[in-house]
Order: structure tokens, then C-alpha cells, then sequence
């Protein structure tokens, strides 16, 4: 079977109806409340409540789209507590979330770590202890294989990193989870069938499926990623490595909920993963993380339509079969220095991701 089509969307849900979109007449009306102009009248929002307009991109953190149903600006939504207007409060959101506290016993219910020896052991200082590695057979042809993360060496700082994501995962509403998730009334496991991806679908080597099985036992007895959560008035929660990150690194799985695309064209989500790209299509399936997710929900986009834009992609979102299933990776393309932000690019071949106002 030859390689799957990179698609690094998110989703590939439809825009949505023309009607949530303002429109400027001859006279020039309709002006964004935030930038005063009235150009890119498809991207241009009128208020539900009071009429008033503003581009997507005007918005902190920015929308990434229009989005479906009613929409109020931040005016409207700070003044009133009508539930229809809970999913545009959220995406508006600029203050700081309230922080996870920093206690052992609460973060390791919070992510259900396993209890016992092995994981005390995982929240000990990491210096001196060696890790036992099987003896590699050497090959003609050197092949590159994927890594697994290395976990920062303090205690504490493994702490902060995991409520770090805590947080985030607090104030979006969603519960942890590090395994795709099949969810009565929604896609069943059965579906996830890599043998029906158009075109066929790379598979995961076996020294590869080992080493993102390490990394999965790692994390369930609390050796976590060196990865830290970052809530950013523009961007809203983003991710950054806490330490230096090596090329080809697994960084996460990208997970969540697996339902059927023909069941979310018209979902306002804008967190959507493309898991399978089915022939026929009616048979293809997206990841939903917005109830069930990890720390891949927070990472972010480039802007693609710029040069600026790509030369901060320091991952790659790639699909491989695993043991017959669809699995989506995000694994570093070249080495992350400390402190730098993570982002891959959400568009696959379509571009059909609207990204030209991320920043």
C-alpha cells in the first residue's frame, strides 16, 4: 500500500451558512468595532444582539472561522447569561484561567496515574537513573526512526507541566484522555479501518508502534512530556516545550472522540482532526477532542500563506495504520529549543483551512 495523503487539517467541516456572515452595502455601513474597515465582508461577523460588526481576526484569540448558529460579540456576551450564547463566550475568552493546584495527590487523580511503586518513582528526581536500552542491530541502510519524548529530570517541574494541561483542559470543559475514545451513538471502533483509506495508508514500523507503546506506558505511570500548556491573550491556550526537544521526537497522539465526517460538515468545533479519509466517503472519520482530549488540542496552527508562518512549524501531523487502525501522530521535524512554541500545519493538499490571519 503506498503512503496516505499528508492531511494536517484539523477538519474538514463545511463553511458555514451565508447567513452568519455580515455583508457591507453600497453606502459602506457595516464597519468592524475593532479595526474600522469594512473590507473581507465574508469574514466580517454581525452581532446577534446588537448588530454590530467584527472581522474574525479582530477577535482575542482570534476565530478561525465563522462560525454556525448565533453569534454575540463580547459586548453582548458580558451583559447577558442566555445559554445560546455559551459557545461564543468561550471562544472570546482573554482572561487568565484559573490555575490546577500544584498538589501530587490531585494531579495524579486528575490524570489517573497508575498508584504504586513504579509510579511514587516517576515523581523522584530523574538524575542518575539510566535507562536500559536493547542493543540495536546495525543495518546497511539507516533507517530513521521515531523517539520517545524525554521527561524533564525535577519532580516539580513535571508537576507544573502536567497541571499546566490541567488547566487548560479544566477551562475548556473536557476531561483527559490519551486513547482514541468510540462513544455509543457516534463512529464505532469497527469503522476504523485503515484498509479503506483512498489511496492506502503508510504503516507505523514495528520499532516505531514499540517506541510510541514506551511512551504511552510512560505517561500512565506519570513520565511526562516535557511539554507545557501557556494561555496567550491572542492565541488562547498554546503549548511549549520545557525543555530541549530532539528531531523526530513523538510528541503526542493526536485523540479524542471518533465520529463520522458526514455526522460534523456543519460542527463549529474548530479542533477536528482528519483520522480517516474513506472510499466511499461516507465511511471517513474525524477526532473530536472537545470532551475527551490531551495536550494535542491546545497546539497550534501556522500561517501557511507566508513564509513567516511555515518557518514555525516544528511538527508534522502524520496518519499511519496501527495494527490495522487509523492512529494521527504529531512528532517534532526538526530539533525545539526550550521556551519555543509548537506548531504544525492544520492544511493537507486542499488548503482548506482558512489559517491567513493566524498569527
Amino acid at each position: 500500500m503506498g503512503p496516505a495523503t499528508q492531511q494536517r487539517h484539523r477538519t474538514r467541516a463545511r463553511r458555514p451558512a451565508a447567513k452568519r456572515r455580515a455583508t457591507v452595502d453600497d453606502d459602506g455601513d457595516v464597519r468592524c468595532e475593532a479595526c474600522g474597515s469594512g473590507d473581507d465582508a465574508d469574514e466580517l461577523l454581525l452581532c446577534d444582539g446588537c448588530d454590530r460588526g467584527v472581522h474574525i481576526f479582530c477577535l482575542r484569540p482570534i476565530l478561525p472561522r465563522v462560525p454556525a448558529g448565533d453569534w454575540f460579540c463580547p459586548s453582548c456576551t458580558t451583559t447577558t447569561t442566555t445559554s445560546a450564547k455559551s459557545a461564543a463566550a468561550s471562544a472570546v475568552q482573554t482572561k487568565m484561567p484559573k490555575q490546577f493546584p500544584l498538589i501530587q495527590t490531585k494531579i495524579v487523580d486528575f490524570f489517573k496515574i497508575q498508584r504504586g511503586p513504579a509510579a511514587a518513582a516517576a515523581f523522584e528526581p530523574m538524575e542518575g537513573k539510566k535507562r536500559k536500552r536493547k542493543a540495536l542491530v546495525v543495518s546497511k541502510k539507516k533507517k530513521r526512526k521515531l523517539l520517545p519524548f524525554t521527561p524533564s529530570e525535577d519532580p516539580v517541574r513535571r508537576l507544573t507541566q502536567m497541571a499546566s494541561l490541567a488547566t487548560a483542559l479544566t477551562a475548556t470543559g473536557a476531561v483527559f484522555s490519551n486513547d482514541l475514545t468510540y462513544v455509543p451513538g457516534m463512529a464505532p471502533r469497527s469503522a476504523n479501518s485503515a484498509a479503506l483509506e483512498a489511496g492506502g495508508m503508510q504503516v507505523l514500523p514495528r520499532e516505531d508502534v514499540e517506541t510510541l507503546s514506551l511512551c504511552k506506558r510512560m505517561m500512565e505511570r506519570g513520565e511526562w512530556p516535557p511539554l507545557r500548556v501557556v494561555f496567550d491573550p491572542v492565541e488562547g491556550f498554546t503549548v511549549e516545550a520545557d525543555k530541549f526537544i530532539k528531531d523526530l521526537t513523538i510528541i503526542t497522539e493526536y485523540v479524542g472522540d471518533v465520529d463520522y465526517l458526514r455526522n460534523r460538515e456543519h460542527d463549529d468545533g474548530d479542533s477536528m482532526m482528519t483520522l480517516l479519509s474513506a472510499s466511499p466517503p461516507s465511511k471517513s472519520l474525524v477526532v473530536c477532542p472537545d470532551k475527551r482530549s490531551n495536550i494535542a488540542r491546545y497546539i497550534n496552527g501556522i500561517n501557511n500563506h507566508t513564509q513567516e508562518g511555515r518557518k514555525k512549524q516544528n511538527l508534522k501531523c502524520v496518519r499511519y495504520a496501527v495494527d490495522g487502525e487509523c492512529r494521527v501522530l504529531l512528532v517534532a521535524n526538526r530539533d525545539i529549543s526550550k521556551g519555543e512554541r509548537l506548531y504544525y500545519d492544520y492544511n493537507g493538499s486542499e488548503h482548506e483551512y482558512p489559517t491567513h490571519h493566524f498569527v
